[in-house]
């Protein structure tokens, strides 16, 4: 594997980090408090052009390929202080872009993905339900054909986006005896009869990301509009997950790049008994564990993002770097706040906001258990 980023590549990860510190960020903790989504930001992200990162020119997006966008998400991570907003993009992405553009006919393509790639739509993806979490293929969601349409029936929870989403990736089952085989993707518009969608307020972290339940209720969705063949929605949710299990992820490796080099400015600049904490071993050994579980993630991150791009099997190696990014994320955002002390625990100053936003990254996108689980299976147990 050559670790040595392309000059194209370096000058777009230069270009994003500029833009989101002097664009995406200012305000972030007025959102953060307000738990508000800033569609003018979005807007601005969009034009930008990071609402279609890896999707062809010929459907509106930059045509980055894996590790590309890996490492312009790990930018935006390293640039942007609205962590939100950067979950927000990447599910949007990575769990409705992607998959629209990869298992979509051209008709949808062109319906569908060009104004969600653009940003001019805001994409959800809607598979986890309130009885089937990281059991994603036992979903009591159906799919009923009648005539040229489906009726779908269901309820869909902790949808990121769904508050403000104008297109839904819908996960629902055909036939249930059938179990994983039975999943088929549909893509259902907010102006669906028979589609509600209710906000939940109150998350810990990640505030500017709306999140929301879907009640479907008789939504009838044309049959056009089903993604790809009957049967073939687990495969879809399988590949839209691996994008995001190997790009997403980057951005925590951003901000953990940006986590301590804030740290390190502040042990350098605060003084205690006369001269700076840095200099006292505890507080060096936190600032060099917090090193040591950057450069680890983001060697575990790369190697998976680069055997997904040649096309190898790497189920073990992306729920490795998925495991360890967000256990590292949330260890070293509590030493940030120890570093910093009673400075740490205040959120005028926004440290302890990298705890609060790490923390749901060990639950979304399966949760550390099951990130265990498939490690302990690819390693034949």
């Amino acid at each position: 594997m050559n670790f040595e980023w392309s000059p194209e590549q370096q000058d777009l990860y230069k270009t994003i980090v500029q833009f989101a510190r002097h664009e995406l960020s200012p305000g972030h903790l007025e959102r953060d408090r307000a738990a508000h989504f800033a569609r003018h930001v979005w807007d601005k992200a969009a034009e930008f052009g990071l609402t279609g990162l890896p999707i062809p020119h010929d459907w509106g997006g930059m045509a980055l390929d894996v590790l590309g966008t890996l490492y312009a998400i790990e930018g935006l991570g390293y640039g942007c202080l609205d962590a939100g907003l950067v979950f927000s993009l990447c599910a949007h992405l990575f769990a409705c872009a992607v998959p629209l553009w990869k298992a979509g006919d051209n008709q949808q393509r062109q319906r569908y993905l060009v104004p969600v790639a653009s940003g001019q739509w805001i994409g959800a993806n809607a598979i986890t339900e309130p009885e089937a979490g990281s059991d994603v293929f036992a979903l009591q969601t159906t799919a009923v054909k009648e005539g040229d349409a489906y009726v779908l029936n269901g309820i869909k929870s902790f949808v990121t986006n769904g508050p403000v989403a104008e297109v839904f990736l819908v996960y629902a089952t055909v036939n249930r005896s059938l179990g994983f085989l039975g999943v088929t993707a549909f893509i259902v518009l907010r102006e669906t009869p028979g589609l509600q969608v209710a906000s939940n307020d109150g998350k810990i972290g990640l505030r500017s990301s709306p999140i929301g339940t879907l009640h479907l209720n008789d939504c009838r969705v044309p049959a056009a509009n089903r993604l790809g063949v009957e049967g073939s929605g687990g495969a879809i949710f399988h590949e839209s997950m691996a994008w995001e299990r190997v790009c997403l992820f980057a951005a925590y490796i951003g901000s953990m790049q940006r986590q301590l080099e804030d740290c390190i400015t502040y042990a350098r600049q605060r003084q205690q008994f006369g001269q700076p904490i840095g200099k006292f071993e505890s507080v060096a050994n936190r600032l060099v564990d917090m090193k040591l579980r950057l450069e680890a993630s983001r060697l575990l991150l790369y190697h998976a993002g680069w055997l997904y791009q040649q096309g190898k099997r790497c189920d073990l190696e992306v729920a490795l770097s998925k495991l360890h990014i967000t256990e590292s994320a949330v260890q070293s955002s509590l030493d940030a706040i120890q570093i910093h002390g009673g400075y740490g625990c205040m959120s005028d100053l926004g440290v302890e906001l990298s705890l609060r936003d790490a923390i749901p990254s060990r639950i979304f996108s399966g949760t550390s258990d099951m990130m265990r689980k498939l490690i302990a299976r690819g390693l034949g147990l």
